[in-house]
Formats: structure tokens, sequence, C-alpha cells
């Protein structure tokens, strides 16, 4: 290994002396490096398990609808396909663990949606007129887990939101905790991690992803 290669490894990129402000910080001397990314603990990506490619179909298919559901406004419907203990949850970072006692984006059980539902759908509700309509598009659907009582799924998502003339985009991963109802399932936790969650927005997200 060279003298150059060790001091990379090392993170060292600017050779000289270490207390003199450089960079960022020789204009703002409060300016904190950036965490170094290899030391986070980003969301543990599994591999997939082999599943009967009815049972895929069948699970493809509840996102999808899932996905139609949000993108029609049919909020009843879709909170509908969670089970009473069911929570959405969109944490603030990926290496997010719980949500109790730390901020999340979103963090609710049914009653909250509900309370949430009453509030986007009332007809004064400035945030939603006069036009506003999402469109997701939702793929990579992969079973992480599988036993006989529920299933982990993760899959990748793709949503564009209009708000009178603006457009935004969001896109992440999914993960899905589905508990099996019938031929059909009921989502026991659903966890939203957006990609570009940190970024800067003219407005707060007003419905779910």
């Amino acid at each position: 290994m060279t003298d150059k290669q060790a001091k990379l490894r090392q993170n060292v990129v600017i050779e000289g002396a270490q207390d003199e402000a450089v960079g960022a910080q020789a204009i703002e001397p409060e300016f904190a490096n950036r965490p170094d990314a290899r030391a986070s603990t980003p969301m543990q990506i599994r591999p997939a398990v082999a599943i009967e490619p009815e049972l895929q179909r069948r699970i493809e298919q509840f996102l999808f609808w899932q996905s139609e559901l949000l993108d029609s406004k049919q909020w009843q419907q879709w909170i509908d396909l969670f089970a009473d203990d069911g929570v959405y949850w969109m944490p603030v970072t990926p290496d997010q663990t719980e949500w109790e006692g730390s901020p999340s984006i979103f963090a609710e059980d049914k009653p909250m949606m509900e309370i949430r539902m009453g509030r986007i759908s009332h007809p004064m509700a400035w945030s939603q007129a006069p036009a506003w309509a999402t469109t997701h598009l939702v793929g990579n659907v992969v079973v992480e887990a599988a036993d006989p009582q529920q299933l982990v799924v993760r899959s990748r998502f793709q949503m564009m939101e209009l708000r009178r003339d603006m457009v935004r985009h969001f896109g992440g991963t999914y993960r899905h905790t589905l508990v099996r109802d019938g031929d059909s399932f009921r989502i026991r936790l659903q966890r939203v991690d957006l990609f570009n969650g940190q970024a800067p927005y003219d407005y707060v997200l007003q419905a779910w992803v």
C-alpha cells in the first residue's frame, strides 16, 4: 500500500496543519463535518425467500391496489387495509429502528389515520385545493420472510405529486409486514423510507406516500 492510499483510508484528503481551518470551516468556524457514511447503519437489505408464484402475484396485486386507493383518494378503503393494530411509519433516517421517543415524519395507528383523513377530506381543507393529485409506481417486490401467519415484503416506489402548478417527486423503499387474511392480507406495519426525505420542501406532506 502506498503512502497516499494509506492516507485516503484514514480520510486524510488535505495534507497540512490539522489545526488550520480549511474549506467550509474557514468561512464558518462552527461548520460540522458530515457523518462518515461508512459509519452509519442503513436499513438492512435481506435476500428474497422462495415462495410460490401465485403468492408472489397476490402480494404484488395487494401493493398495487393500495397505491391505486391512495391515488384515487379512497382514504377509508386504504385505511381498512391495515390490521386493527396496524401502523404507518415514515422514519426520518434509514437507520431509525423505532418511533416511540424519536421524531418521525409519520407514525400513525388507525385512529390517527382516521383523524388525518377527516382533515384532508374536509371541504375547507386549503391544502387540497384547487388541484392536488398523486400517481404511484410500485415495483421490485421482494419477500424477505414468510411464515404461516405473516410476511415481510420489500418494494420500491416512485410517487409524483401535483399541487396547483407544482410537481414534486418522491421515491424510496416500502417495507410491509403483512398478516394473512384468507386469500388476502392486512398491513401490520408499513415502513416508508424516503430516498429524498432530507430534501427541503415548500410545504409538508399532507397525506400518505
